[in-house]
């Protein structure tokens, strides 16, 4: 599970624009979901449901609005702090009227103000807010861009996924985390990136760390990729039953979202960087709806039956 933001991680964001104004005792409240909410009508006492523990957004018209008398301040405020929101956000640096100042410190809900214009300001917390709130977790393994295809490398210390990933980036391909990498989801799909203090560095065993950015260039790394292709590297057993020949799709569940995966099985003499690279090529083909496995197995079922109606016509 995410861990929760608070409201003084707010204060952290320098694209937000944003200072503590007021109600500064509860900078510790959390938010507790990245959709923002403009009380609108919920000011002029309609019931227009606020939800407990999101930001609350106003803008020039809400701030004219409780400017425009006592009565108005009175009722908007009550309704407005009735929700326990976690916090108060007045937009373009407008000034919040004494009273939402002071409200805002009884209840102890902090107010903040941000320099950004509302739309703005919205936009750019929403997706921040969205992306910090996303289910996620760390794994073992090294990702990479291969042809387009993001390729999460996983199997055992030591089997060979570092070196595998490194041979991969001398050939052109792209390097976007090693060891341990933060997965998150995003509506349908899993994004990751690299995690801890590593970044664009490797341990290659005999060889210590190395830092990819610095020997192959800018090119060959990149902060994010969509995980498209799970490539297991397990070592060759005799005893194991591996896939020969590729009917089936299998997939990996990552953070509830099923990946396409391919076990490979890791005995010497295997080139271990071409089998990824066929795999993530394999893998666009089957995105332009192409099948090698099963086209090769309808082009068999074809020259079967073929055969058999030759058969057939022979012997009548």
């Amino acid at each position: 599970m995410p861990t929760p933001i608070t409201v003084s991680e707010l204060l952290e964001r320098a694209d937000l624009g944003v200072t503590a104004i007021a109600g500064t005792e509860g900078l510790s409240r959390t938010v507790t979901a990245p959709r923002i909410q403009k009380p609108g009508l919920a000011l002029t006492g309609w019931p227009e449901q606020l939800h407990d523990g999101r930001v609350l957004v106003l803008g020039a018209t809400e701030i004219d609005y409780l400017a425009d008398s006592a009565t108005a301040r009175t009722l908007g405020l009550a309704t407005l702090f009735a929700s326990e929101p976690a916090c108060v956000v007045v937009c373009r640096g407008l000034a919040p009227p004494p009273e939402l100042r002071a409200a805002a410190e009884t209840r102890g809900v902090p107010l903040l103000s941000s320099s950004l214009l509302t739309a703005d300001f919205i936009a750019a917390v929403t997706v921040w807010m969205t992306d910090r709130l996303a289910p996620s977790q760390q794994i073992h393994g090294v990702l990479l861009d291969v042809l387009g295809i993001g390729c999460l490398l996983l199997g055992k210390s030591g089997i060979g996924k570092s070196e595998t990933a490194l041979d991969l980036v001398v050939r052109g391909h792209r390097l976007v985390a090693d060891d341990i990498i933060l997965l998150r989801r995003h509506r349908d799909h899993v994004i990751g990136r690299g995690a801890g203090l590593l970044g664009h560095h490797m341990e290659i065993r005999g060889l210590g760390i190395i830092n990819i950015k610095d020997l192959f260039g800018i090119a060959a790394v990149r902060e994010t990729k969509k995980v498209e292709l799970v490539v297991e590297l397990h070592e060759w057993s005799a005893h194991e039953e591996y896939d020969r020949l590729g009917f089936d799709d299998r997939t990996d569940d990552l953070l509830g979202v099923a990946v396409p995966a391919v076990r490979v099985p890791v005995r010497p003499g295997r080139n271990l960087a071409t089998l990824v690279e066929v795999a993530a090529r394999n893998q666009l083909l089957k995105y332009q709806g192409i099948h090698s496995a099963r086209a090769f197995r309808d082009q068999l079922d074809r020259a079967m039956l073929a055969a058999r109606d030759g058969a057939m016509d022979a012997v009548e």
